[in-house]
């Protein structure tokens, strides 16, 4: 058992670093509030490999895992600079493409995933079923040669930015009658797909959309892999490098929020010349969070690593525990450094009241703490299920 990163990742690390503070949480805020996207710091990772290392090589991706993708996650958020569609587009729709796409479809969408000039978001969420598939109502059904679609998705995150859209439907299996889910490479600017911007209390510069498929006709090829049978797996396998690389950002963030309270404390001189972080009221709760970041930290470390090795129950198990820990650990270290920096913690100055929001919403996406509490009870201390 290790805890060290190989050379590699190490130079990974500190490259990705480097690139997160020369554009820094102010780049990031001032793009959200300007109702503009991170495009420069985007196309910057995408040419420096950073959105592409664990895309396979022959498709212009770095060959790693999803170790070396949660590091480049982690390290942009620790900057001030937690970019949501990293989950979504290399996280999820590179790794269902990898591993359950045509080749045909690899060919057309990983080197443009890898290099940042194209994104692929996803879309499984509804108004009514939420992320319960098992509920969906949107349905695909055989048109010709093709498909139409129709139904509602909610809370898809950046539509606006991308080329096309990874729709979770449900199709009927001819041998039972049965619907099953199947998912659809869908462009943004398909006939009959419409989409409504959600106003969100989160300072992003990514934004929220309501979909509406409306009889969206695809081709055949629009459906992922080789047949109906690859929906389930498919779906799957983009669940756990979700839940570790949302991980992995939330860990970021309450690592940069610990850093940005930390440098106040240290230097804030108000009775007797000492430092407010002298006082153990100021220096214990941030202690706390620390602890509680790191502490998620190694079990995001340990969910990519069981992930890397094509262990995918126990990373099922590990990347829940993991998202449950930073999320937990992201809100408590943004919470208590505003605390701490008193009246500056509320100033878009200092740097960290702009990140409560986000850190709000990673306790309820993209699975809520109560669904992964649910999944903990039931799969490792064995209780019945209670929904």
């Amino acid at each position: 058992m290790t805890f060290d990163l190989t050379p590699e990742q190490d130079q990974l690390r500190d490259a990705v670093r480097a690139l997160g503070r020369r554009y820094g949480h102010s780049y990031f805020v001032e793009k959200a509030k300007a109702g503009e996207h991170t495009t420069e710091l985007w196309a910057e990772a995408g040419r420096l490999g950073y959105l592409g290392v664990n895309i396979p090589t022959e498709y212009g991706g770095g060959g790693g895992g999803i170790t070396e993708l949660a590091i480049v996650c982690e390290e942009l958020a620790a900057a001030g600079c937690p970019l949501l569609l990293l989950v979504v587009s290399p996280a999820i729709a590179a790794t269902v493409l990898s591993r359950h796409g045509t080749e045909e479809q690899r060919k057309r969408h990983l080197p443009g995933l890898a290099d940042g000039s194209q994104k692929i978001v996803f879309a499984i969420t509804e108004p009514e079923a939420g992320s319960n598939f098992h509920r969906l109502g949107t349905v695909a059904r055989r048109d010709g040669d093709g498909w139409l679609l129709n139904g509602r998705k909610c809370y898809i995150s950046g539509v606006d930015e991308a080329g096309h859209v990874l729709v979770v439907a449900r199709t009927e299996d001819s041998s039972t009658g049965k619907l099953k889910p199947a998912l659809f490479l869908v462009p943004t600017d398909a006939a009959g797909l419409t989409r409504s911007k959600l106003d969100m209390e989160i300072v992003s510069p990514e934004n929220q959309f309501l979909l509406y498929l409306d009889d969206v006709r695809v081709p055949a090829d629009a459906l992922l892999g080789e047949s109906l049978d690859a929906g389930l797996p498919a779906l799957f396998a983009g669940l756990n490098p979700e839940r570790i690389t949302v991980a992995a950002m939330g860990a970021g963030t309450g690592r940069y929020a610990i850093e940005r309270a930390s440098e106040y404390t240290a230097t804030r001189k108000v009775w007797g010349g000492r430092s407010i972080g002298s006082h153990q009221g100021v220096s214990h709760p941030l202690a706390h969070a620390a602890v509680q970041v790191e502490l998620a930290r190694l079990m995001i470390q340990k969910a990519a690593t069981l992930y890397d090795a094509g262990r995918d129950l126990e990373a099922g198990v590990a990347g829940n525990m993991a998202k449950y820990a930073a999320g937990e650990a992201a809100a408590l270290a943004v919470d208590t450094a505003v605390q701490v920096l008193g009246g500056a913690g509320m100033t878009t100055e200092y740097g960290v009241a702009t990140l409560l929001g986000a850190v709000r919403a990673g306790r309820i996406a993209p699975v809520s703490r109560e669904m992964i509490l649910n999944f903990v009870a039931q799969h490792v201390l064995g209780q019945d299920k209670s929904y």
